[in-house]
């Protein structure tokens, strides 16, 4: 059975997890915390004096959605529907008081929004809620003073944009309905709700191949203002909704959860530094075994070839390759470089190192037996599925 639990990014949950025991983040709670303690302004007080209380009688159909998708989420608590007067598409989920729950929506979304739009919204800020992600005050934090460090900052927003996606996620739950929860985004992302601009999904997503298209001429993953952009493009957020509504969470026979996640991986690079260019322990220690595995892949066979040097220059610079590389020190060194990267890497993670490594093995157009028993083993070392391994080469899994 599909639960909200489920269905969550492993990335917000990790990055979460890892976000919450940082000193800095659990300072800024205890702040905040204290400042609620000492008796400021409550949040259902702001509510009443500054919106609109939506209640059963006056909006029957916003409130039976909302008990639906709290149905659905696994939410049991009383909730309150609030709207506010303002010309911007917005909603929020408000952090809950004396056990009440409170979702706010903007007088404009709400006129422009059809029944299964909001549907997507009210489940999508109902996934905020249930995830916790409340407990990061991300936005506090990356406007606080003294600045918080660039690291926290990636990571803060890294985190941010997954948050989004598992709270998307949610939403399409609630909603079943891919097209309305496409037309959502691209109403949030254009402002857009006039019969002079007709919606075209596939139009819609060329823009991420757009996207991709450019960032391969100039030679980078993403922008640095990119990478400081705590919710993803529009357009991105689709094609991972598209990925999920083909996942086994939405259809029977739909795509695994590894596979999904690793999608999901390769969508958000485009908002990403590559681990190639990241500083992080983490991205440090996925080089590391990129790094070995790449040679040891290629030498498999006994020997590297010319095209095997230039797969792994492509990865780490024209002219890096040397002859006197130290292959039987590498082959010692694997398990900790191995070890390293579990340590600091979620599966996704370590499914990307693996890909990446499957591209060497496919330098001469397919991998051969020994190469495939190396890249097994890393894959067995790395906690990753074996068969994942065939489905990145499309090899015949018997042996040649």
């Amino acid at each position: 059975m599909t639960t909200s639990d489920s269905i969550r990014s492993q990335h917000d949950r990790a990055l979460s997890e890892l976000l919450l025991s940082l000193p800095e983040v659990q300072a800024v709670n205890q702040k905040l915390a204290l400042h609620e303690a000492q008796g400021h302004l409550g949040v259902r007080r702001r509510l009443l004096s500054t919106s609109v209380r939506m209640s059963s009688a006056m909006a029957p159909g916003l409130n039976r959605t909302a008990r639906q998708c709290m149905d659905i989420l696994g939410v049991d608590m009383p909730v309150e529907l609030y709207a506010y007067s303002s010309p911007h598409f917005n909603a929020a989920c408000v952090k809950p008081e004396s056990g009440r729950l409170f979702i706010m929506f903007s007088s404009s979304l709400l006129d422009s929004f059809d029944d299964e739009e909001l549907r997507f919204v009210m489940g999508h800020e109902l996934g905020h809620f249930v995830y916790g992600h409340h407990d990061i005050p991300v936005g506090y934090m990356l406007k606080g003073q003294p600045p918080v460090s660039p690291s926290l900052a990636l990571q803060l927003t890294s985190w941010s944009r997954y948050a989004e996606i598992s709270a998307d996620r949610a939403g399409a739950l609630c909603t079943q309905n891919f097209d309305a929860v496409a037309r959502s985004l691209f109403k949030l992302a254009s402002g857009v709700t006039s019969t002079v601009v007709r919606f075209n999904l596939k139009d819609f997503l060329q823009q991420i191949d757009d996207m991709q298209m450019t960032d391969d001429l100039v030679g980078a993953s993403s922008s640095a203002e990119d990478w400081f952009m705590t919710h993803p493009f529009s357009p991105l957020r689709v094609k991972a909704l598209q990925m999920f509504h083909q996942s086994e969470y939405m259809k029977k026979d739909g795509v695994n959860s590894a596979t999904l996640e690793l999608g999901l991986e390769s969508i958000m690079a485009l908002m990403e530094p590559s681990y190639l260019e990241s500083k992080t322990d983490a991205a440090l220690s996925m080089r590391h075994l990129l790094f070995a595995g790449t040679l040891l892949v290629a030498n498999a066979n006994g020997s590297i070839s010319k095209a095997e040097i230039e797969a792994f220059e492509k990865f780490f610079g024209k002219n890096e390759f040397r002859d006197d590389f130290n292959l039987e020190r590498l082959r010692a060194d694997l398990s900790t470089r191995i070890d390293t990267v579990n340590k600091y890497n979620s599966l996704p993670k370590r499914m990307q190192v693996l890909k990446d490594l499957c591209v060497m093995a496919r330098a001469e157009g397919k991998a051969n037996h020994p190469e495939i028993v190396v890249l097994k083993e890393i894959a067995t070392r790395l906690e990753v599925p074996g068969f994942f391994v065939d489905q990145l080469l499309s090899v015949n899994t018997e042996l040649d």
